[in-house]
Parts: structure tokens; sequence; C-alpha cells
């Protein structure tokens, strides 16, 4: 099973420009078909597109909802860059191949901003896709969602961040792919620059990481 994590910083390039990029950067990570997909950092407007860009199916959860009942998308593309989440909101979203069963989303933290963490069952498996500030108690909770054959995917805000019981973290890095369970073949490992690199631009500051796991 292919396995990968994304922040898309809200469909943004780094450094940031005014306008999103953000359907490019899901038919770009999902582009080889994989076969799981977690992703931050998404404004709330894009969930209802996500099938239709990817091609997989989309459990979602929103983490901070629209500031702007109406209108949020259209003020934040004046400038992309500066505005973010500000008025869209933000979410996340577990894109699979075949169908999963929703098992909800809990709230990890609530320090600078609402985070959470949200789960889906897939064949026995339970996927769980956080997004945290940093915190050994935040993850703790996270990890508290996974069942005994599980994929825990996410941006910890914290280098190297691990959990007893589960796979080695990627050294060095905030995002991580942790499996219990379940035997890791190859990863997790961060894209190259050039691999999220369009048309000059790289896509997102943060880069996707992968595993193949079994």
């Amino acid at each position: 099973m292919l396995v990968r994590t994304w922040n898309l910083f809200h469909g943004n390039a780094s450094p940031p420009e005014r306008r999103t990029f953000l359907p490019r950067m899901i038919e770009l990570v999902t582009a080889d078909d994989p076969d799981l997909v977690c992703l931050q950092e998404l404004p709330v407007w894009a969930l209802r597109h996500l099938e239709r860009w990817s091609g997989m199916h989309a459990t979602s959860a929103i983490a901070r909802t629209p500031r702007l009942p109406v209108g949020a998308r259209a003020v934040t593309a004046l400038h992309h860059g500066l505005l973010r989440s500000a008025l869209t909101g933000e979410a996340d979203a577990i894109l699979t191949r075949t169908p999963g069963r929703d098992l909800g989303a809990r709230v990890v933290g609530e320090t600078r901003l609402r985070r959470i963490a949200h789960a889906v069952d897939l064949g026995g498996v339970t996927v769980v896709n956080f997004h945290i500030d940093g915190d050994r108690a935040q993850l703790d909770r996270v990890v508290d969602l996974a069942g005994e054959r599980a994929v825990v995917a996410g941006d910890a805000n914290l280098v190297s961040a691990g959990a007893d019981g589960f796979s080695p973290p990627l050294a060095d890095s905030i995002d991580q792919i942790l499996v219990r369970g379940l035997s890791v073949r190859e990863g997790p490992a961060a894209w190259p620059v050039e691999r999220r690199t369009l048309s000059g631009r790289v896509l997102s500051d943060h880069a996707p990481v992968e595993a193949v796991v079994e």
C-alpha cells in the first residue's frame, strides 16, 4: 500500500504567491494512483472538489469553519499568500483508492489554533490523519485513535516525532508516517524538491512524505 501525507500550505507555493495551485497539487500527489493520501491545510471550500481532482474517495474533517458564510473564497483570491485560511477556514482530508468507513474526528489541542485528528477504517486498518502544534500530549491523543493495525500520518510540527509501538519516524522531518501492526517495506521518505516543482515554483512549504506498507 503506497501511503502519502502532505501539508498543502493552503494551496500555495514557497515562497507564497497571490494565486492558488491547489487543483494541480492534488493532481500531482495522486497522479500515480497511491492507495492512501493524508492532506492537511485545505481551505474548506475545496472539500467538495477533492474527489473530482483526485479520482479517489475523500473523507474530510473541518478544523476551523470559514469566517464568512459566503464570499470567503473570492476575498481570499485577492491574495492567497497573505490571507491563507483566515477567511476560508481550514480542513484536513483522507483520500483512499477504495472506500473507507468514517470513524469521525477528535479535537486534540486548542492552544494557538484548534487542532484535530480524524480517522477512517480501511479494510481493518485504522488510518489517522493529523495536524498538531508540536506538542507531545497532542501526539499522544492522536495515536489513541489508532487500532492494532494502523497508519498514522500528518504534520506534527515536531521534528522526528515518534510514538511507542509504532515504526520509527522520519528523521529531521515534522511530517510523519507512523505504522503499527503492518510492515514498512519502503520509506518513509520525503520527496525531493524537484518532484514538487511546477513551472519553476516549489509547491507548498512542506514536502510530501511517502512510504510503502503491507
